[in-house]
């Protein structure tokens, strides 16, 4: 485990596993918000986050945690074809709901860690709900059988339980 994608769904828990990830293995997270989004919230140009994903990617190590802009999907797609391990989160549609529901309603006493500043937790919210109604044209079973056949030489993991996703590190990593 030396270069790992972890994607999914948006409020699937990504960040907290990829956090978890980082601190047991040592390795370098970076999340693709913090590529996307400038400190101060506005999105970077397409060229300045491609760049900085393919300098990230000729990396030795790394987690990238997130999906990517709908209009980079080349990113996407290389950082799956650059990752030794794939970790998708593919929890129920009504859990990612509540999730991201919760993170709302927790913002309103402490801001998600790693929000990007400048950026309404709120809108981001809404733009979750936005996307999680558009996600079942992507986050399909067509979607695991493309990722399936992409892992042949790849360690996968498909985290479809809060459970699982509790676990995933004390159980694969330590």
């Amino acid at each position: 485990m030396k270069k790992v994608a972890v994607f999914g769904k948006p409020g699937n828990g990504k960040s907290t596993l990829s956090k978890q990830l980082a601190a047991v293995t040592g390795i370098k997270l970076y999340a693709v918000d913090s590529i996307l989004y400038q400190p101060d919230g506005q999105e970077t140009d397409r060229a300045s986050y491609e760049a900085a994903h393919e300098r990230i990617l000729a990396s030795d190590e790394w987690i990238i945690e997130g999906f990517a802009p709908l209009n980079a999907l080349g990113s996407f797609n290389r950082r799956l074809e650059e990752a030794d391990t794939l970790i998708y989160i593919e929890l129920p549609y009504f859990v990612t709901y509540w999730l991201v529901t919760k993170r709302l309603l927790k913002s309103v006493f402490k801001k998600p860690e790693g929000w990007p500043e400048g950026s309404s937790v709120l809108q981001g919210t809404l733009q979750s709900y936005r996307v999680l109604r558009l996600c079942p044209k992507f986050w399909n079973d067509d979607f695991l059988q493309r990722i399936e056949a992409l892992s042949g030489n790849k360690s996968l993991h498909v985290i479809r339980s809060v459970s699982e996703l509790n676990r995933f590190v004390e159980k694969h990593v330590r």
